[in-house]
């Protein structure tokens, strides 16, 4: 909402990643650092081989660890053949599958994969993430500090970085401008 001016979360889209009990995980999708994947594969010494990925900015995902690489990504199917017949999934050391069917990977194999030209085509890497320990997301629910929309892949990988807010706030049918800093109850 306009009312919250955390420097980190004014304006910001989060894409929960996990909510449960102990607390919640996010990814801000629309902040930007000053570094470009390209910047952070020669960091972690990897070449980065696919030149589509180069120029794409990583973002700043929260206040949290922020040292620490997250992959925010479609589901990567591999092309073998299962142990049990079936299509393998590819399946990276460290992946938490998101309902609604992104997945999330924090292990530096996706990376690698990425840098061959494999791994997934949709990314969104984030250095840091946003956590709310137990309760406490649902506290700042109820005092109006966010708004909540179905995820929706589309603003996370198709929509320009500086259209994602007024983007997601569509999905509710709402504009920026309508809204008002001050929260009110009912």
């Amino acid at each position: 909402m306009p009312g919250l001016e955390d420097r980190s979360f004014s304006r910001s889209v989060v894409y929960l990643c996990e909510h449960s009990e102990r607390g919640a995980l996010g990814l801000i999708i629309n902040k930007p650092s000053d570094i470009n994947l390209r910047g952070l594969f020669e960091k972690v010494e990897l070449h980065l081989s696919r030149p589509d990925l180069g120029d794409a900015p990583v973002f700043q995902g929260g206040p949290v660890q922020t040292e620490r690489g997250f992959v925010l990504h479609e589901p990567v199917v591999a092309t073998g053949e299962g142990a049990d017949g079936g299509t393998d999934h590819a399946v990276y050391a460290s992946t938490m599958t998101i309902p609604g069917g992104l997945e999330m990977t924090t292990s530096k194999d996706v990376l690698e994969a990425m840098a061959t030209g494999s791994g997934p085509r949709k990314v969104l890497v984030t250095l840091g993430y946003a956590a709310w320990e137990e309760g406490q997301l649902e506290s700042e629910l109820a005092e109006n500090s966010w708004l909540t929309v179905g995820a929706d892949p589309a603003v996370i990988f198709d929509t320009p970085v500086e259209q994602r807010y007024d983007k997601a706030l569509a999905l509710l049918g709402l504009e920026a401008w309508k809204l008002s800093p001050e929260a009110g109850h009912a």
